[in-house]
């Protein structure tokens, strides 16, 4: 991670990105300045400012994103009533592992996982809607899982 002014020098961000790439690694250059204001503000303020300076993500989720590629990070999601849960897992873990992630007894039980994808539950709105649509998909212990999944685990005792 590199810190820079408000008006960075385009040549010495690409310098520190090849070093960074030659290296294996993601380069994210950001303003520690413009970091701090914008981590003060929230809700339309946040995205007016962030919209005027043309960053589509703060510079701490441009961090994160690349820290999650660097080791090799996704997450899937678990939603209930009451609370939606990210978990993280390797990419290219299969679904008994993740099940782990969330409990031991989950990965030894596993039988199956209800999967669906965010954008589906974002549109349809519920997961009745979803299932009317046949968009809930029964994946079982070979299935890898991706970034964004939203799984409801089945396992035995």
């Amino acid at each position: 991670m590199g810190n820079t002014d408000e008006n960075p020098d385009a040549a010495t961000i690409a310098e520190f990105g090849a070093f960074t790439k030659a290296r294996g690694s993601e380069s994210v250059v950001i303003c520690g300045k413009l970091e701090s204001e914008i981590a003060q503000l929230t809700g339309e303020d946040r995205e007016m400012f962030m919209k005027e300076l043309g960053m589509k993500q703060s510079g701490l989720e441009t961090v994160i994103v690349g820290a999650y590629k660097t080791l090799g990070l996704c997450s899937y999601f678990t939603m209930g009533v009451e609370e939606v849960r990210a978990w993280t897992i390797k990419v290219g873990d299969k679904a008994p592992q993740a099940a782990g992630v969330i409990h031991t007894d989950f990965e030894k039980g596993f039988i199956k996982a209800d999967i669906f994808g965010f954008a589906d539950i974002d549109k349809l709105g519920s997961e009745a809607a979803l299932r009317e649509k046949g968009l809930i998909r029964s994946e079982g212990k070979e299935y890898v899982m991706k970034d964004g999944d939203i799984c409801h685990f089945k396992f035995n005792n």
